[in-house]
């Protein structure tokens, strides 16, 4: 991934993950987390100010956001029985997962729209559809292929790949090294909810 000048990264170690804090020129924030063994993105979210200056909750890009505690101490997690998407990326090919999908496999259309720069997930009963736009083809500004894109239906989730461009897999092997470079914050406590307050350079 390519970023603004002006860019600022921090890293640490923690829970077997390594984990980058960005801060951009626009005082918005990101926070990726890759395991230290297989060097694979598990979580990307993104937050920005809102118009009265307070930051913003974090959406989440690659992953999910962990559940909820309430002040009576209950978990609060989405309904089971509602299709559940997720991105959660091989190191060859982005995969999103959208889980409580029961309809046989032939019910399914998954497609690339390649005028909306989207792929498009459709039931023929009309009880699903999605539109996923695949955020790291955009910012490198990079066509859809339509050749690139597989997927499968098992144990009641739809299964979506789409094979990586040489292009991006330039872009994470930069990433990398660039990580590897960064400072790393030593002895930084993780937040509320598992961030680590990381200096800005």
């Amino acid at each position: 991934m390519s970023f603004p000048e002006g860019t600022k990264m921090t890293t640490m170690h923690s829970n077997g993950r390594k984990k980058c804090h960005y801060t951009f020129p626009d005082e918005s924030e990101m926070v990726e987390e890759f395991d230290m063994q297989t060097d694979v993105l598990k979580v990307r979210k993104r937050r920005t100010k809102t118009v009265l200056g307070a930051l913003g909750e974090w959406v989440y890009e690659v992953g999910e956001a962990p559940a909820r505690v309430t002040i009576e101490n209950d978990t609060l997690r989405a309904n089971s029985s509602q299709p559940q998407f997720s991105r959660n990326d091989r190191p060859h090919a982005f995969e999103w997962r959208v889980r409580n999908l029961t309809y046989p496999k032939s019910t399914y259309s998954v497609q690339v729209e390649e005028e909306a720069r989207q792929i498009v997930v459709r039931t023929s009963n009309k009880k699903y559809f999605k539109r996923i736009t695949v955020d790291d083809m955009e910012r490198a500004k990079l066509p859809l292929d339509p050749a690139a894109l597989s997927w499968t239906h098992e144990n009641s989730t739809l299964i979506i790949l789409y094979k990586k461009p040489p292009a991006i897999l330039q872009l994470e092997k930069d990433g990398k090294l660039a990580r590897a470079n960064a400072k790393e914050e030593k002895g930084k406590a993780a937040g509320p909810d598992g961030d680590v307050d990381c200096k800005q350079q």
